[in-house]
């Protein structure tokens, strides 16, 4: 009996602990509350999320000209080096990986650039841009063999953008 009284104590200790806290701070009514220097908290179930559940309007970098102007150049210069079918394997591969994310790399290491239909790169990248996340955007490229999709990624403000994914035209 003294056991199952214990072990029923020791059961509801652990459940209190995990338990979440009442919140009693107030929640400010002006809009000011949420700054941008608020840190945000990204979960995997719930997105982004800020102090008193705001989404913030912007998640941590904001898109401006030079942004957008970089991050077009190197989508057009990472997918001139990826364009190059008659280029030896490792050549190919080192001259893309100064574009690439760590991820992209491993993942583009192992591609044989021969099997590449693309050429050259025919005009100007655009930018579809998702004016609340300035941390990722997708470039579309044309080229000789259609127009490739360009997955861009950055870690900052000032970071480099590094593409992720190059997506060959559907048809």
């Amino acid at each position: 009996m003294k056991e199952s009284l214990a072990l029923a104590t020791v059961v509801v200790l652990l459940c209190t602990a995990c338990a979440p806290v009442a919140n009693t701070t107030p929640v400010p009514t002006s809009s000011t509350a949420a700054n941008a220097s608020a840190p945000v908290s990204l979960s995997a179930s719930s997105g982004p999320q800020a102090p008193y559940g705001t989404v913030p309007a912007t998640i941590g970098i904001s898109w401006d000209q030079a942004s957008k102007d970089a991050a077009v150049d190197t989508a057009q210069k990472a997918m001139a080096d990826f364009a190059r079918p008659g280029v030896e394997d490792k050549q190919w591969a080192n001259d893309l990986a100064r574009w690439l994310t760590p991820q992209a790399t491993a993942d583009y290491s192992a591609v044989d650039p021969a099997n590449i239909r693309a050429t050259r790169v025919t005009g100007p990248a655009t930018l579809t841009i998702d004016e609340a996340n300035g941390y990722g955007v997708m470039a579309a490229v044309p080229t000789d063999a259609g127009t490739y999709t360009v997955q861009l990624l950055r870690t900052g403000p000032e970071a480099p953008w590094k593409v992720n994914r190059l997506t060959p035209p559907t048809s």
